[in-house]
């Protein structure tokens, strides 16, 4: 049995995940679409104790979720728990690739299961034109030596009508594989997945008590001084000005919220946390970027500010703006409670995003960075990187690609930046080709930093 513990975090939620190593890195996988998630991890191995690890987790976090039902049966009979507690259902897409799987390497026609909805599998069986199949069911959840029982029934109805095993638990699967018995683990996929934190996350204590929670925002529009130059009335300025508010308008009204121009370029506006999170969907998906570029062919930067006060709102609204005009607009950033950043929020797609704390704070090495000609927007794009990754070693081609600048800009900003010792060389890479070996610099200004 291992317990990995994080700190708890009132600004995040944090969520207990319980199961064995396979699924646990599949979750892990899925948690990074859920950035207001703050992971401890459970994992089950054949001789953990299931009330022994969910105990020591169910204290610190505001909900719990299991990855197989056998387990998440097994803790709720023993235990009685603070918090709301969930289980991955095995019942969609997890499901039907199983099925398919065994019908296409055996038959369909007899079938023994556990730990899954006999109504489900029904239903899949329908849906891949299923007919005279024979379903048999292991029931008894609660006797002793639960693993043998279920690996019995199904080598029992194998030998003596040649059904074949679905099974939810993976080490029933293990068993059944070793006595050579036809099988099938059936194991959620990421969209089971997304579905079930998307439950867990509605259920959280506080993820209600943010619901109310203000949220602060700004608007920009991108380089709209040129924009109105190439008017050539100030009617058609003043009209399109008109478009902009009512497409803003329609947008803010989705998200029951109020809009403010602040003259010239710039709007704000009020909603509330759990609308913006809905709207949003959980913070990947902002379609007032795309439409307004497609339908008037405008560029806003959108800066968006949680707060315990509406004056920290505000304030972390105009510092996702900044963030956002030194990505280089048409894009949306959100800064929390804890001055962390998320963001670029993508404008069409669920894709993975950023999330890296906001600022160095360590005044000398904000001044040796300026010096260097390291600017804002270079910081942070590389503390993203690291964030994201976990990596502090580069070679000036990988600099150049997450800078978006050329190799030859990259090696001049390099030996900028050694000199104001914000990074170093510590290593050489061989390339397979013909040349000279590509130097190795490791973002060492990152790295003291997060070590304070």
């Amino acid at each position: 049995m291992h317990i990995n513990k994080r700190i708890h975090d009132t600004s995040e939620i944090n969520i207990g995940i319980i199961g064995s190593k396979i699924l646990l890195d599949q979750t892990r996988e899925t948690l990074k679409s859920f950035p207001n998630f703050k992971p401890v991890f459970g994992i089950i191995e054949p001789d953990s104790v299931i009330t022994d690890v969910a105990s020591k987790i169910m204290y610190d976090v505001d909900v719990l979720v299991f990855t197989e039902f056998h387990l998440y049966n097994l803790a709720k009979q023993s235990l009685d728990f603070p918090i709301p507690v969930h289980h991955v259902p095995l019942m969609g897409t997890g499901l039907y690739k199983s099925l398919f799987l065994i019908k296409n390497n055996y038959s369909l026609k007899r079938l023994s299961i556990d730990t899954i909805e006999e109504k489900y599998v029904e239903k899949t069986l329908v849906e891949l034109v299923e007919e005279n199949y024979q379903i048999k069911v292991f029931h008894n959840h609660s006797k002793p030596k639960l693993i043998k029982d279920i690996v019995n029934f199904h080598v029992e109805n194998y030998n003596s009508d040649g059904s074949i095993a679905l099974t939810g638990i993976q080490e029933v699967s293990i068993r059944l594989t070793e006595e050579n018995i036809p099988n099938e683990w059936v194991t959620p996929t990421q969209q089971d997945m997304i579905v079930s934190l998307e439950r867990a996350l509605l259920a959280t204590k506080t993820r209600r008590n943010k619901e109310s929670q203000i949220v602060f925002g700004l608007i920009n529009v991108d380089d709209f001084k040129s924009i109105t130059e190439k008017y050539t009335s100030e009617h058609d300025v003043q009209l399109l000005k008109l478009n902009i508010q009512q497409m803003l308008l329609d947008y803010i009204k989705q998200l029951d919220g109020h809009l403010i121009s602040l003259g010239g370029e710039e709007y704000s506006f009020i909603t509330t946390r759990g609308i913006f999170e809905r709207e949003t969907r959980g913070y990947k998906f902002i379609p007032l970027l795309q439409e307004t570029n497609n339908a008037i062919g405008i560029t806003l930067s959108i800066g968006v500010g949680f707060g315990s006060t509406a004056a920290e709102a505000g304030s972390h609204a105009r510092l996702a703006l900044r963030q956002s005009k030194e990505s280089g607009g048409d894009v949306c950033y959100i800064v929390r409670e804890d001055r962390s950043v998320l963001g670029p929020v993508d404008i069409t797609t669920h894709t993975q995003y950023e999330m890296y704390d906001l600022a160095i704070t360590d005044a000398q090495l904000l001044d040796r960075a300026e010096k260097a000609g390291m600017s804002a927007s270079y910081m942070t794009k590389l503390m993203a990187r690291v964030g994201r990754y976990g990596i502090i070693d580069y070679t000036a081609q990988e600099l150049a690609s997450t800078l978006k600048i050329t190799n030859r800009s990259a090696h001049r900003i390099l030996l900028k930046w050694m000199d104001a010792e914000l990074v170093e060389i510590v290593g050489e890479e061989k390339v397979t080709h013909k040349g000279r070996p590509r130097r190795i610099y490791r973002l060492s200004f990152i790295m003291d930093e997060q070590l304070k």
